[in-house]
């Protein structure tokens, strides 16, 4: 998908967001639930990430994803976007994922030409207690990086158009400690985007479907 046909359908955001594909929300098969099993305002942590497109050497779309390095701190050897947990001088979500994505890739948004263009729907992440806030942006120029290398082993381009239906989503079952989980995700460079990062660009791929 060439980037000038991504803008026209992600700017402006559509008044209501439709869902990505429910498969690829995880589902607990044996073990534990998690507790609490529904959001809870009164004990949620906001944060944000930057869910960034901007186009390629041959003007094709792209999206930011970060590999995380393995032993860190947060969703070791994952892939996610960048972003983190909200400060308190950050005026809005939009801040946080900018301001993290500073520290993590290098990203300088003014010599790449960036525009935000609103906020996808949240998403809860019941194990860290997070609110996640995507703030959906759209860059002119591709970004030259910095990887911050305590946090990011690797910095992924990969096409918008790779998460656009009908592109493929892998059904996995995975244990995780007392738990079986079987999840959708979508295979990137070797590497297996599932989770929060996963919901997300379903629901991308299905606004530039739509």
């Amino acid at each position: 998908m060439k980037f000038d046909a991504a803008v026209a359908r992600l700017s402006p955001l559509p008044a209501r967001l439709p869902p990505g594909p429910a498969r690829l929300t995880p589902v607990i098969l044996e073990g534990p639930a998690r507790t609490p099993v529904h959001f809870d305002a009164s004990t949620s942590r906001p944060a944000a990430v930057l869910v960034l497109v901007y186009p390629d050497e041959s003007g094709d779309a792209c999206v930011l994803l970060t590999e995380r390095v393995v032993g860190g701190a947060h969703h070791s050897g994952e892939v996610s976007f960048p972003g983190g947990k909200a400060e308190p001088h950050d005026v809005d979500a939009a801040a946080t994922a900018i301001r993290e994505s500073e520290e993590e890739v290098g990203l300088d948004p003014s010599a790449v030409g960036l525009t935000v263009v609103g906020v996808l729907d949240p998403v809860w992440i019941p194990v860290s207690g997070f609110r996640l806030t995507p703030v959906m942006a759209l860059a002119e120029r591709r970004p030259a990086y910095r990887a911050e290398p305590r946090e990011v082993s690797r910095i992924l381009e990969p096409p918008l158009a790779a998460f656009v239906p009908p592109a493929p989503i892998e059904i996995v079952e995975r244990a995780f400690g007392e738990r079986l989980i079987r999840f959708g995700a979508y295979s990137l460079d070797g590497l297996l985007v599932w989770g929060a990062t996963a919901r997300v660009l379903g629901q991308v791929g299905a606004i530039v479907a739509r």
